[in-house]
């Protein structure tokens, strides 16, 4: 009878946590080490579509597709595009037949934790340094004071990952372009204008080198990204200690633009959050190491497409399965794993960088347009 090595985990993230239901649907036993203190220790982010190719086949591989369908916000799926000066260029409703339905990250998460045995998420165990052991066992080291040895580690702990180090030498690079995140809530009441741009679902508004992009999330929330092409000095010359400094250089920026849309900016209920946005090599990949691999960010960080969460899912239900596969090869099981996980994050980079070049590059936002309308972008 086969013994499955015990899966050691870092990160509680939604990738690490689809890896640990996968295996425990599988009968693998594995612990996930989690740097913050609890489930509820901070916010956990806004809206997610969940693609039926990735992150739909994850749930369903962990036996989570009810779950999933009972947090769906329905009619979120709709999209518009607007001018500067607030003219409708693009207008989709959600007729349910999108195949991207949206939920809420937190939501989700929730989901895979009340779908983990007891205890296999340890909370507030930050990592200060990893290091091999020989044999292919490796030992973490936490700020609390703890050590875990294991056989078989899974760096699922995002952008800075420190697991990397044990298989790359790339490190996260700033793309010069960054969002700046704030919220509106009870918008329909509050913030009626606002509210009625951005529409039923999410709403963009594109020209060379900024834009403004707002989603609709539950309970009326607006949840909005003001979005440039700057230096991270820039940013910081903001002074985001001062949250008024901060919109008011962001709104000189978008000086003509339509009032219902820098809103988004000067009516932000929640202080502005600086999100640089970094990637790691669209080629990135790493030789075999014995007993450790990476999932999610931390192996493949790319610039938002609307891919990662869905990617680092998938990622996590495909390691799961693979380990499931090789019961007595656990080094098999991370060879065929990043077999086919190099070739397929290689692809999804690149077309992030497309996407992100049509979105804010000097032809925006024609192109873009013709990309998820259908038609010819490249002409």
């Amino acid at each position: 009878m086969s013994t499955h090595t015990h899966v050691t985990i870092i990160g509680a993230g939604l990738g690490g946590l689809t890896l640990a239901r996968v295996l425990h649907v599988h009968g693998i036993p594995s612990t996930v080490y989690e740097a913050e203190p609890s489930p509820t220790s901070r916010g956990q982010g806004g809206m997610l579509d969940i693609h039926e190719s990735n992150g739909q086949a994850a749930l369903a591989a962990a036996g989570l597709t009810d779950e999933f369908r009972a947090i769906i916000l329905v009619g979120h799926e709709a999209s518009r595009a607007l001018t500067p000066q607030g003219s409708v260029l693009l207008e989709e409703e959600d007729d349910g037949t999108g195949g991207r339905p949206e939920v809420q990250r937190g939501e989700l998460r929730q989901i895979l934790l009340d779908s983990l045995p007891e205890g296999t998420v340890r909370w507030d165990h930050k990592v200060t340094g990893v290091r091999a052991l020989g044999g292919g066992r490796h030992e973490v080291s936490f700020a609390n004071g703890t050590t875990a040895a294991t056989g078989l580690l899974v760096g699922a702990d995002g952008a800075w990952s420190r697991v990397r180090p044990l298989l790359s030498d790339a490190k996260p690079v700033y793309t010069g372009t960054s969002f700046v995140e704030t919220y509106l809530y009870e918008a329909d009441t509050r913030h009626p204008e606002a509210a009625r741009a951005v529409g039923a679902g999410g709403m963009f508004v594109l020209v060379p080198g900024k834009g403004i992009q707002g989603h609709r999330e539950a309970s009326g929330r607006l949840h909005a990204y003001v979005a440039l092409r700057r230096p991270l000095e820039w940013f910081e010359a903001l002074g985001f200690d001062d949250p008024e400094s901060v919109k008011a250089g962001l709104l000189k920026e978008f000086e003509g633009w339509a009032p219902e849309l820098t809103a988004l900016i000067t009516d932000g209920e929640t202080d502005p959050v600086l999100r640089p946005l970094y990637t790691l090599p669209a080629d990135h990949r790493w030789e075999r190491v014995p007993g450790v691999t990476l999932i999610g960010d931390a192996a493949h960080l790319m610039i938002p497409s609307g891919e990662g969460a869905n990617l680092a899912m998938f990622d996590g239900a495909e390691l799961g399965r693979a380990l499931a596969a090789n019961p007595d090869d656990t080094e098999a099981a991370l060879a065929a794993y990043e077999r086919d996980v190099f070739p397929r994050s290689h692809e999804e980079a690149g077309q992030a960088n497309i996407m992100n070049e049509l979105m804010f590059g000097p032809d925006a936002p024609d192109r873009f347009l013709r990309l998820i309308t259908g038609q010819d972008w490249e002409s």
